[in-house]
């Protein structure tokens, strides 16, 4: 047990240098998909905030019309 912890731990301090290339694609796609999280977060916060607000406006109006064929 002990020899796997410290082989483990070795392993991990050890370090090598890594030759690869990310090319233009890669990085245009983490971008898209960064972006797409993003304005996913937002368009769920604005239909979260948005329709009730939408519902109290139209329930006011609706009010505001029946008070009126009231008074008429």
């Amino acid at each position: 047990m002990h020899k796997l912890i410290f082989s483990s731990t070795i392993f991990c301090l050890i370090t090598t240098s890594s030759f690869a290339y990310l090319g233009p694609g890669v990085g245009s796609g983490i971008l898209a998909a960064t972006i797409g999280i993003i304005v996913a977060i937002f368009a769920g916060l604005f239909g979260l905030i948005w329709f009730p607000i939408k519902r109290l406006f139209k329930k006011r109006k609706q009010r505001k019309n029946k008070q009126k064929n009231k008074i008429d």
